[in-house]
């Protein structure tokens, strides 16, 4: 047998013998059994980047008397602590508004004596110069007042003190502020004595 034939006849031995190994290792591997794993991850959502806050400078007001037009009338008058609303957010939602309200409860006074938030008005004032991005909430008068204007039944329900049209308008200024002149306006037979009244400020955002 020549050399070539004996070289062709040995590589073809080992070829077989290779896919031989080859097939046998494959036959070993018999799957026994298995089992599933859950794999789990619970993503936190980013906290937001800032925010919309209010603050207000004290939790008290004083209100004296002062001269009242009306000899059947007597008028208290004081000012509300100034009102801040700051907005250092990186995003607002787009339709965005903010704005902020007051709402007074019925003054208590001595031994059971009471006079009806209707009695106490205001008239919201602007501290922060704008360009009408963010305006005063009306003139708000008292029951006493002339009942021609439709508006004078007292800081009872969520009266507008400040509004922003459009938060992303009014957020670059960074921090807005305002106040109101208050007015009690009571009979002038009123039980004299110490009175209390809570007026709630609240600032809330809706979207158009």
């Amino acid at each position: 047998m020549n050399k070539k034939v004996l070289i062709a006849r040995t590589a073809a031995g080992a070829l077989g013998g290779l896919l031989l190994l080859g097939a046998a290792g494959a036959a070993i591997a018999d799957e026994l059994d298995n089992g599933d794993v859950d794999v789990n991850v619970n993503i936190e959502a980013l906290p937001p980047v800032g925010a919309l806050t209010m603050t207000v400078d004290s939790n008290a007001s004083t209100l004296t008397e002062s001269t009242s037009a009306d000899p059947e009338v007597r008028r208290f008058t004081g000012t509300l602590p100034t009102v801040t609303v700051t907005d250092d957010r990186e995003e607002v939602p787009a339709g965005a508004f903010w704005y902020v309200t007051g709402q007074a409860s019925d003054f208590a006074g001595p031994g059971g004596a009471s006079i009806t938030a209707g009695h106490l008005g205001w008239s919201p004032r602007l501290l922060t110069e704008g360009n009408g991005e963010v305006a005063p909430g009306d003139e708000v008068g008292t029951v006493l007042d002339p009942q021609t204007d439709p508006n004078n039944v007292g800081v009872v329900d969520n009266d507008l003190l400040a509004l922003a049209l459009d938060s992303n308008d009014a957020r670059p200024t960074g921090e807005w502020k305002a106040t109101a002149d208050l007015t009690l306006k009571t009979d002038k037979h009123v039980t004299p004595g110490a009175y209390s009244s809570t007026l709630t400020l609240t600032l809330w955002e809706d979207e158009f």
